[in-house]
């Protein structure tokens, strides 16, 4: 049941139906499949209905096998129809840190992938005419303390080493952009985009379903066998036989694959919608594109559209290892926003709540063959959508073409993520990047003249 308290609307991140955030209260009605039920023979079944499962369920479909789609709720009902909607070039990881870990051509090769899931989504919004997606080009990543010199240099290595080309943007042109003391230097992403995500995973399951995917809602996989000729999946409603399958469940796996979920952290982040301005913010946030900080936990934003002249502002960040918001929350995030933007005043909230993303702890996605015949694509927490298109593309290529690129995920497989203690790690951790981002914002900054 949906609580209200001090006026706005606090969403459980742990659904039994499809998520009542901002997106599915503008949401026009969808399509909705049906149970499984009885039995079925597929070539390929992939368990889980986010971007990255229907992603790999769509691509293998349209090179000819026939494709089951399992999931627990409904589709988008995860961090797929939940998140911030960014869509831009490369991982939670740094850059630097891949390559230090696999070599540079190795993670120049990955950051093509990487851009391969942008170009994706933009192509498949024009392929299948999707509408009320509403994209927006244009990402900025500021910078919270003075460091104009390391700004410099990481544009200059990301276009140079790794194909991704980022602009420099001086401390005068960030505060014409965003009005605010706490931003300083910062770099611009003019491909990326964002765009409304439970629009586009809603419609590219359409897209599934018409290019012949079979999908079924409230069917959860509650066992894996294997059997002749591949495997028995055994659901609550029936059981199906695949030659493959592709595990895409995210921070919701259960514990019937246990080589893939022992390395998935489930873990909560925070979005909150307000009330429209219909003064335009523009003493605020003179940017229309994506919105985020270089702080190791840091906050992500955006203006939306809304009717006539109104925008609102969409703000995420914070993370928790609960399953549930923060009573609070609506409140922990004004005064987020206040602190960065003090002339918004106390901004009225009018949607608040979670979404529950599955992070690995190198913090790179999973993907590959697990063991014979069992696939992974999860872990996009923190990567952006971008992340479970090419997830569900290299798997759907490396199933259907024995494509070979799939292979340099060799590189991050699947860790022991802290298992029953995995709540209190995760939290520590986030502990000690909020500290970590609080000492290098008070550290002596250097004469700004300097920029």
């Amino acid at each position: 049941m949906l609580a209200t308290r001090m006026g706005y609307k606090i969403i459980p991140s742990s659904m039994n139906t499809s998520p009542d955030s901002w997106y599915q209260a503008r949401s026009a009605s969808v399509p909705k499949y049906t149970a499984f039920k009885g039995k079925g023979v597929f070539d390929v079944a992939v368990i889980g209905g986010g971007l990255a499962g229907i992603t790999a369920a769509l691509e293998i479909a349209r090179r000819g096998k026939s494709v089951a789609l399992f999931e627990t709720e409904c589709v988008g009902s995860g961090a797929s129809g939940r998140n911030g909607g960014f869509v831009s070039a490369g991982f939670a990881e740094s850059i630097e840190k891949i390559a230090a870990r696999i070599g540079a051509g190795d993670a120049r090769a990955l950051m093509g992938l990487s851009q391969e899931g942008v170009d994706y989504i933009r192509g498949a919004i024009k392929t299948f005419s999707m509408t009320e997606i509403d994209p927006v080009s244009g990402w900025l990543n500021a910078q919270r303390f003075d460091d104009r010199s390391s700004m410099i240099e990481r544009a200059e290595r990301s276009g140079e080493k790794f194909g991704r080309p980022l602009e420099y943007m001086d401390i005068d042109k960030v505060r014409s952009l965003l009005k605010s003391e706490r931003y300083f230097q910062g770099l611009y992403d003019a491909d990326a985009f964002h765009l409304d995500p439970l629009q586009y995973t809603q419609q590219l399951a359409g897209a599934a379903s018409a290019a012949g995917v079979s999908i079924f809602e409230n069917s959860d996989v509650v066992e894996s066998r294997e059997s002749a000729n591949g495997f028995e999946l055994v659901t609550s409603g029936g059981t199906a036989r695949c030659g493959k399958i592709i595990v895409a469940g995210s921070a919701y796996l259960k514990r019937i694959f246990p080589e893939i979920r022992r390395g998935v952290l489930p873990v909560a982040t925070h979005v909150v919608v307000t009330e429209p301005f219909f003064d335009a913010p523009d003493h605020a946030i003179n940017f229309s594109g994506a919105v985020s900080d270089t702080r190791r936990a840091g906050n992500y934003y955006r203006l939306l559209p809304d009717k006539g002249d109104g925008v609102r502002l969409l703000w995420g960040g914070r993370i928790t290892t609960g399953t549930r918001p923060p009573q609070n929350l609506a409140s922990q995030m004004q005064r987020d926003i206040a602190r960065t933007f003090p002339q918004l005043g106390q901004v009225e909230i009018e949607h608040a709540w979670s979404g529950l993303m599955g992070y690995a702890t190198h913090k790179m996605p999973l993907i590959g063959e697990i063991k014979p015949g069992i696939w992974a694509c999860t872990a996009f927490g923190g990567h952006g959508l971008n992340a479970t298109a090419m997830g569900g593309l290299v798997v759907a290529r490396a199933i259907c073409e024995d494509d070979d690129r799939v292979n340099l995920f060799d590189h991050y497989r699947a860790e022991w993520g802290g298992g029953i203690f995995s709540q209190v790690i995760t939290q520590s951790i986030y502990w000690f990047m909020q500290a970590r981002d609080g000492l290098d914002e008070l550290r002596p900054r250097r004469d700004i003249a300097e920029a």
